[in-house]
């Protein structure tokens, strides 16, 4: 391949031809990258600038663009667009291979390789793979996954080169190409609004714009139809459960720029479709009636949550009778006998509700003694022989219920053993061999998963779900925590409130509660609450990072990996978690020549970098790997292009390279993302860019993450206004009138509620 370094294009662009050698920053949001590239012509590497993302260093690329100039760096090339070219020469054919672009082929390989055949290299893997077993060392094995290797990468990079005029992602390529193999082109050319639907990754806007480029009309009802889907799954991702319809064709007339006739008419037509939304009548936040429009999911989950917590209350048969007529003054006496502290009057009460009642909640905050009602109530039913169950959302937050209990805890997905797809091993017809089912964290629990797991408890069994209601609700769509709370409704409940004397001692839990009454925390005078004042954002950004990474292991002893989290407000902006993550990582797990990584997009993966999962994915590790799973990074390998994370479930996970779009550094997280965790310390930049994100259940949730230790890094006005300001609105959920009055209470536009619940019930 010839590589004059200059040549232009028919559209007045100029050529660069070289081989990427490192990419020295790249953008994750953007997909700005800056690049050192070898043209092979001698001499000093050349800068290249720009729409960079997706390639890996190795890569022979053809790059279309400007020539230009830095004030400080000098001489550059700014990147329009690129694709990636073979190599023509020794030395680029030995980087090319050597780089881990191929599977089965490391440095080591490359080398002998490229010695044995030297130019004829990428025919021989082209045209005669069978000939690699005259390489030294190369088995038939090794040389089949070589030769599998450069066909699957061959029929990637053909999608990618149709791809790359719509800016989709490499890993994105990569996906198409998993889902649909060789019809991947014809299915982005014919049905673009199927990726939507069918490949995590791409959403309707990136499709939207594949659709454009293929020639799809603006006005189509497919594109209408897809927009409104679109907008309804972006608003369960904001958490609610339904939207109000004159909201949503409004949301869609914006989105898609087309008449509201139109609108209204794919509308109709998604309602009059089996698989498309559901319309129906409910209560709206303010009591007034509204025309609620739901993804089928979520209103067949609805029905069936509402339906099954009220058969549950409502079952004769009762797996713990036991409890009916016990003596509690002498059940009381043991206990405390056993545990050595007696239980207040309110963590009694609850005792008895969770043994009495089928479906009981219990909530507080930080201090009031929950963990020790948990334990009671379990040490109770054990001594009665009953069989009890324990989960909860997170993996920390079941470690640490096993800690309390002495009795084993896993997570939710995990115990209902969620398969490919998201259907439970667990359900109606195989239920849980359960007397008692004990769920800690459930504030954390969205419609979907409550749905599920209420679902597998069998009839008679008691469920028992912890939590506190203050804190953030789920991530996922639904308040279920807040609704099965709702006054007026079925549940019983206990709310602890006593703080007890050992946790006035604490900072932390003073502080908390502070917060949650809408006062200010003390930052004088205390050994485990601080705040470091920094007005500026960049500067709380940079300080919160000295902070975790310096300054508390140097005075506490901790380890910043492991017993330090930084919780943010926001993932963007100069102290939100993906910068602070990139900065974190450089501070605890910098670059050394000896230590392996990998390069994904805008970030760097290492050996022993704090990461986490950032969607569910049924199909990796023994039973699914879920959104918000945490772990660390204990290999990395070039040659067979994999990590493995070691998870704080105690699993090891291999993630493919092209995988690593599903993991993200963890070194900082958003508040919301740290739902359910636990950590000795934590470090919270609260900032004035994150003005419209403060509000007082998000600072709660953060100071409650920590066991020992909270640093505030920031500014006194945004902390102020943290604790003033009470979350706006509720999310659209209709649960908790569903509980209180049953599906007849409404009016359904096409489809009774047993129908609704097809696949749900």
């Amino acid at each position: 391949m010839s590589r004059t370094p200059q040549q232009t294009t028919p559209q007045g662009l100029a050529v660069l031809e070289g081989v990427l050698e490192r990419i020295t920053f790249a953008s994750e949001e953007t997909g700005y990258t800056v690049a050192r590239v070898d043209t092979g012509r001698g001499g000093d590497l050349l800068t290249v600038v720009g729409a960079l993302l997706g390639a890996q260093p190795g890569e022979s690329l053809r790059m279309e663009g400007r020539w230009g100039s830095h004030p400080q760096y000098g001489r550059q090339f700014t990147v329009d667009n690129y694709r990636v070219t073979l190599p023509a020469t020794i030395q680029g054919i030995r980087r090319y291979l050597g780089s881990g672009l191929v599977k089965g082929i490391g440095p080591v390989f490359a080398d002998r390789i490229v010695s044995h055949f030297g130019l004829d290299t990428l025919d021989i893997i082209e045209q005669d793979p069978k000939r690699l077993i005259e390489v030294p060392g190369l088995g038939p094995k090794r040389t089949k996954k070589i030769a599998e290797a450069w066909e699957e990468q061959k029929a990637i990079k053909e999608v990618m080169v149709f791809l790359q005029g719509v800016g989709v992602s490499t890993s994105i390529a990569v996906r198409i190409y998993k889902k649909y193999g060789d019809a991947s082109i014809s299915v982005v050319r014919e049905e673009p609004y199927r990726l939507a639907a069918d490949v995590w990754g791409i959403g309707f806007l990136t499709a939207d714009r594949i659709a454009q480029s293929v020639g799809i009309p603006h006005d189509s009802p497919e594109r209408v139809r897809a927009g409104l889907q679109y907008a309804l799954s972006q608003s369960t991702d904001q958490g609610h459960c339904f939207l109000p319809e004159d909201q949503l064709i409004a949301d869609g007339v914006k989105l898609l720029q087309v008449d509201t006739g139109l609108v209204i008419e794919c509308l109709a037509q998604l309602a009059a479709d089996e698989e498309g939304v559901v319309r129906e009548r409910v209560p709206g936040p303010d009591g007034e009636d509204v025309t609620a429009v739901y993804l089928v999911p979520f209103h067949r989950a609805e029905l069936s949550l509402a339906g099954r917590v009220r058969r549950l209350l409502r079952a004769e048969e009762d797996r713990m009778p036991a409890f009916r007529d016990v003596d509690w003054g002498r059940a009381l006496r043991w206990l405390a006998g056993r545990t050595g502290v007696s239980l207040a009057p309110e963590q009694e009460q609850a005792v008895r509700l969770a043994l009495t009642e089928k479906v009981a909640v219990l909530t507080g905050g930080p201090g009031c003694g929950k963990s020790f009602t948990v334990r009671s109530v379990v040490e109770l039913a054990r001594a009665r022989g009953a069989t009890v169950v324990l989960a909860a959302p997170t993996g920390r937050a079941a470690k640490r219920l096993a800690e309390l209990t002495g009795a084993e805890a896993s997570t939710v997905h995990r115990l209902l053993e969620l398969k490919p797809g998201g259907d439970a091993a667990y359900d109606a017809d195989r239920p849980l061999d359960a007397d008692l089912v004990v769920v800690d964290e459930a504030s954390m629990l969205d419609l979907l998963l409550a749905n599920k797991l209420v679902k597998a408890v069998p009839p008679g069994a008691h469920l028992l779900l912890v939590g506190d209601v203050d804190q953030l609700p789920s991530v996922g769509a639904g308040e279920v925590l807040r609704d099965l709370l709702a006054e007026g409704g079925p549940v019983p409940r206990v709310r602890l409130t006593r703080i007890f004397r050992q946790a006035q001692q604490s900072g932390v839990v003073t502080n908390a509660h502070r917060i949650n009454e809408g006062r200010p925390p003390l930052t004088q005078g205390l050994d485990d609450f601080f705040l470091f004042v920094a007005e500026e954002t960049e500067d709380a950004g940079r300080l919160a990072v000295d902070v975790a990474a310096r300054r508390i292991p140097a005075k506490f002893g901790l380890d910043p990996r492991r017993d330090v989290q930084v919780l943010a407000p926001m993932h963007r902006g100069p102290a939100g978690a993906g910068v602070l993550n990139g900065l974190l990582q450089q501070a605890i797990t910098p670059a050394r020549p000896d230590l392996p990584e990998r390069r994904a997009g805008g970030r760097v993966f290492r050996v022993g970098d704090k990461v986490t999962q950032i969607r569910n994915n049924y199909e990796k590790g023994r039973n699914g790997v879920f959104n918000g799973t945490v772990g660390v990074v204990t290999s990395l390998s070039q040659e067979d292009q994999r990590l493995t994370v070691l998870t704080d479930e105690d699993e090891e996970v291999p993630y493919d390279f092209d995988e690593l779009d599903e993991l993200s550094h963890a070194y900082a997280v958003t508040i919301h993302r740290s739902q359910g965790s636990e950590y000795p310390a934590v470090v919270i930049p609260v900032t004035r860019s994150a003005w419209m994100m403060l509000q007082r259940n998000l600072l709660y949730t953060a100071v409650t993450r920590a066991k020992r230790l909270v640093v505030l890094v920031g500014s006194r006005q945004a902390i102020g206004q943290a604790v003033r300001a009470v979350s706006a609105g509720r999310r659209f959920t209709a649960l908790d009138h569903r509980l209180a009055l049953g599906p007849s209470g409404y009016e359904t536009s096409r489809r009774t509620s047993g129908t609704g619940a097809k696949g749900a019930g």
